[in-house]
């Protein structure tokens, strides 16, 4: 039998609320995300992220409370990313609910820390956060983002990807800043060489508008589909999404 798709809803978290832009920017209020979080458990969601979308920008720690309370309301694997610097963050959030960890910023300034967190707590426990760009600078023609988008390096981020593998990270978050919050479906160009090179699972972030955006990111390589507006402002719901993969032909968890 196929693994199952999973759906992931998104919560970007401010201030200790959601919030939501396009292409990172113009960030709104987009509700509480605790009473997010219990309402996409009830909905079926197979896992839950919550990046705080401003702790690097801001040079602080994640928001533990509110990352606590987000994980009492919810039964599924919670991913947690922002201002993620050292072991003993993961250590602490996991004392707080978090099953998985998402680093980005402070893997690209040092990315022994990659191997450190692996060595620690297992890949199984580390996700890669890749915000990229398109870029006629690098020889993919895919750069790598810092800073919640706002920072452009000089990392190749097809190459970053191949190394964070090497180094240890369990799966790739691959958002698409430029199509973030567009709702002109997932840059399926990205997931499909992500997925290429990919020992590890792909998740396809950025972009979804409609429910038949989702399939054509997986059939692109993504093991799962993550998105936040369209369930932040009740468009569609993780059932209407499953509905829509397993129309497909894709496994989904019911």
């Amino acid at each position: 039998m196929s693994v199952a798709v999973r759906v992931i809803p998104c919560l970007d978290v401010a201030a200790g609320r959601v919030v939501k832009g396009v292409n990172f920017r113009d960030l709104r209020d987009a509700g509480d995300p605790v009473e997010l979080a219990r309402l996409y458990g009830e909905q079926g969601a197979d896992e839950l992220c919550f990046l705080d979308v401003t702790a690097t920008v801001d040079d602080r720690s994640t928001t533990y409370e509110v990352v606590q309370a987000t994980a009492e309301q919810v039964f599924i694997p919670l991913t947690v990313g922002g201002g993620i610097r050292s072991v003993d963050d993961v250590a602490r959030l996991q004392g707080h609910g978090a099953d998985k960890v998402g680093v980005n910023s402070a893997a690209i300034a040092r990315p022994a820390l990659i191997g450190e967190i692996a060595d620690r707590f297992g890949s199984q426990v580390l996700v890669l956060s890749l915000d990229v760009k398109r870029s006629d600078a690098t020889e993919s023609g895919f750069v790598v983002t810092t800073h919640g988008g706002r920072t452009e390096t000089t990392l190749d981020a097809l190459a970053w990807a191949r190394q964070a593998i090497e180094l240890g990270v369990g799966e790739l978050l691959v958002n698409s800043i430029d199509a973030d919050g567009t709702k002109q479906g997932f840059d399926t160009e990205l997931v499909a060489l992500m997925h290429e090179l990919s020992s590890v699972p792909v998740i396809a972030s950025g972009g979804a508008g409609a429910v038949d955006d989702f399939a054509p990111a997986v059939a692109a390589g993504a093991d799962a589909v993550l998105a936040a507006s369209v369930f932040h402002n009740r468009e569609l719901t993780i059932g209407e999404v499953k509905d829509a993969l397993a129309a497909d032909g894709r496994t989904v968890r019911r």
